[in-house]
C-alpha cells in the first residue's frame, strides 16, 4: 500500500480548457481501516457533512438484521434495490413494483415524493406520452420498500414511517452512531430528498463506517451484523445496475470490480454515490472504507477523485482501469462531441 498521506489541504480538482484550468474543485478525502485508524486524509478529516444517500448500505442493515429480509425471502436484487439510488429505468420500475406488491403494499404507501427519471429514455418516454413521474420514480424506492418490508415484519404501523421517532429511523440512526464509531447527538439535522431525517456526522466517521462493513471481523461486529454487511456488499456489486443506472459512477465501478475479481480472485467492492458530491466505497479485499466530500456539491470532482483513490489504493487492474477511462480520464467536449479539456487533480496530490 502506498505511504500514508495526511495533508490539511482538500484534494483539488482541475477543469481545463485548452491550456488553461478554468475552474478548480476542493474535495476533502478519508480511508480509514476497520481498527478505526485514519489511514490517508486530505482536507478536513472531521469534517461534519450529512452523508445523504452514501449511507445506504449502512441504512439496508436493519432490513437484514430484523429478519425482514429472511421472512419475505428477499433476494440479493432486492437486497440491491434497498441500497439503490436508481436511475428509474424501465427495469428498476419494474422490481419495486414486483416487490411492493409482494409485501401487499403499492406505490401510494411510499412516502417518499417523486421526480422525473435519471434515466434519460425513461424520461424521454414519460414527457412523449403526456405522464407524470410517481413515486416509483424516486431514486429512493427501492430503499422506502424496504422500509415498509421492515415496519411490516416487525408489526410496526406503516404510516408516517419516514418520521424521526419511527421505530424504521430510529433503527438507521442506531446503525449510523454505532458503525461510525461517533456521538450524533450533537450534530446537525435535517430532512434527505426523499423525505427522511439526515444526520450530520464526521467525514471520517462515514470512512469508519465503510471499514466496518469491509472487515466486519476486525471491527468485532457480531456473527449478525457481519452477515449482514457481507451479503450488502456482495449483492450491490452483483446487481450494480440496480443500485444506480447507465453511464453512472457506481455501475460503471462495481462492473469494473467485478472485473478485477474474475481476473485475480480479488474480493469484489461497493461504492455508493450521495446527492451534493458525498461518495463513499467499501473495499473488503483492502479491509478499507473511503469517503469523500466535494465543498460546492460538484458530482463531477467527487466523481473524478473517488475514480482516482480507487486506483491509487490499488483496486484497479489495468482491465479495471480501462474500464473506468470516463472517470479516471474525465474529458470535456464541446457542443460538437470534440474533447477541449480535461477533469483531473491536481498533480501531485497522491504524493505525502
Amino acid at each position: 500500500m502506498a505511504k500514508s498521506i495526511h495533508s490539511s489541504a482538500p484534494v483539488i480538482i482541475e477543469v481545463t480548457r485548452g491550456t488553461l484550468v478554468e475552474s478548480r474543485h476542493r474535495v476533502h478525502a478519508v480511508v480509514a481501516d476497520a481498527a478505526g485508524n485514519i489511514i490517508h486524509a486530505w482536507g478536513e478529516a472531521e469534517k461534519e457533512i450529512y452523508p445523504r444517500s452514501a449511507i445506504k448500505p449502512l441504512q439496508t442493515l436493519a432490513l437484514i438484521e430484523t429478519g425482514a429480509a429472511d421472512h419475505w425471502h428477499l433476494n440479493d436484487e432486492r437486497i440491491a434495490l434497498a441500497s439503490a439510488s436508481h436511475s428509474a429505468s424501465a427495469a428498476h420500475i419494474m422490481a419495486v413494483e414486483a416487490w411492493l406488491e409482494d409485501i401487499g403494499k403499492g406505490a401510494d404507501d411510499l412516502e417518499c415524493g417523486a421526480h422525473m427519471p435519471t434515466d434519460e429514455t425513461a424520461a424521454h418516454r414519460l414527457i412523449k406520452q403526456g405522464a407524470v413521474p410517481t413515486r416509483l420514480h424516486n431514486n429512493c424506492s427501492g430503499k422506502h420498500t424496504g422500509f415498509l418490508a421492515t415496519a411490516l415484519h416487525m408489526g410496526e404501523d406503516t404510516h408516517g414511517y419516514t418520521g424521526a421517532d419511527h421505530p424504521v429511523q430510529k433503527r438507521l440512526y442506531q446503525a449510523l452512531t454505532e458503525m461510525g464509531g461517533a456521538a450524533l447527538s450533537g450534530t446537525g439535522r435535517g430532512v434527505d430528498g426523499c423525505g427522511i431525517p439526515v444526520y450530520g456526522m464526521p467525514l471520517a466517521a462515514l470512512a469508519r463506517a465503510m471499514a466496518n462493513m469491509a472487515d466486519p471481523e476486525t471491527a468485532k461486529l457480531g456473527a449478525v451484523r457481519s452477515a449482514a454487511a457481507q451479503r450488502i456488499v456482495q449483492s450491490m456489486a452483483k446487481h450494480n445496475f440496480m443500485v444506480s443506472g447507465r453511464g453512472r459512477f457506481d455501475h460503471a465501478a462495481m462492473s469494473a470490480g467485478i472485473g478485477v475479481a474474475q481476473r485475480t480472485a480479488a474480493p469484489v467492492f461497493a461504492t455508493k454515490t450521495g446527492a451534493e458530491a458525498v461518495h463513499a466505497a467499501i473495499l473488503p479485499g483492502l479491509g478499507l472504507g473511503v469517503a469523500v466530500k466535494a465543498e460546492d456539491g460538484t458530482k463531477r470532482a467527487s466523481d473524478t477523485l473517488m475514480a482516482h483513490l480507487l486506483n491509487f489504493l490499488g483496486a484497479f487492474d489495468d482491465g479495471a482501469r480501462a474500464d473506468m477511462a470516463p472517470f479516471l480520464d474525465m474529458t470535456v467536449v464541446n457542443a460538437a462531441g470534440a474533447p477541449v479539456g480535461a477533469v483531473r487533480p491536481e498533480a501531485g496530490w497522491d504524493r505525502p
